[in-house]
């Protein structure tokens, strides 16, 4: 996908001037982002997207309540089985061009064995998990309008990508197509269906168990077990 867009602008007469154009500007906002990266704080959740800094405000109890659920089931399932490391949104996910704060990543134990106690900037994840709101789903998902997440994830190798709908208790699962660096649609799953995660190995669970307590204790019951 990259290459195509690279061919593109090259059969353009003008590309010389393109470039140079969007080199000062991409130079003007590394500078931006530097004074982003010294402005952030333990106490702000924010990303640096295309040169805007995007300020998040709190969010719902569904909201929470899923991310918290789901936290603690793959953090105790991937700290017992030593596969890595699992981390909530103060995470800063460092990409490229772009600094994000996803809901939950996940690196593998190869690449988590590379962190360090002072490190802030953490590389692309294995996996990407996103809860959407009114405010973030335009960002999050592929759309017409918005979908810079999905496409940026993808084009930076996130492996696994998940997005939680809380209203309508929902996961779509997407995977990495590595050929074309985008990523292919899974699976839509509900409350009555059966997650398997792609990344991380052995990680099954009920869908209902991001959303419902009890399902959620007794399922982390479960994968203390195993």
């Amino acid at each position: 996908m990259i290459t195509s867009r690279v061919a593109d602008l090259l059969e353009a007469p003008d590309a010389r001037l393109v470039i140079e154009r969007a080199q000062a500007i991409l130079n003007d906002e590394a500078q931006r982002r530097k004074e982003f990266r010294e402005w952030l704080r333990d106490d702000v959740k924010a990303e640096f997207i295309n040169g805007v800094v995007v300020m998040h405000s709190p969010v719902k109890r569904q909201h929470l309540n899923a991310s918290e659920n789901l936290l603690m089931l793959l953090k105790v399932y991937v700290n017992k089985q030593d596969l890595g490391e699992v981390n909530t949104e103060k995470a800063l996910v460092a990409l490229s061009r772009n600094d994000y704060e996803p809901d939950i990543c996940y690196w593998n134990k190869e690449i988590a064995a590379s962190f360090h106690d002072d490190q802030m900037e953490h590389p692309a994840p294995d996996l990407i998990v996103e809860i959407l709101s009114r405010t973030t789903t335009g960002r999050d998902r592929a759309t017409s309008v918005g979908g810079i997440k999905f496409e940026d994830y993808a084009a930076h190798g996130v492996r696994e990508y998940w997005m939680i709908d809380p209203v309508r208790q929902s996961l779509e699962q997407y995977k990495l197509d590595e050929d074309l660096m985008a990523f292919e649609e899974n699976a839509v799953l509900f409350v009555d269906d059966t997650l398997e995660s792609l990344t991380i190995p052995g990680f099954r669970i009920p869908v209902r168990a991001i959303f419902d307590k009890t399902v959620n204790m007794h399922t982390l019951q479960e994968l203390i077990r195993k």
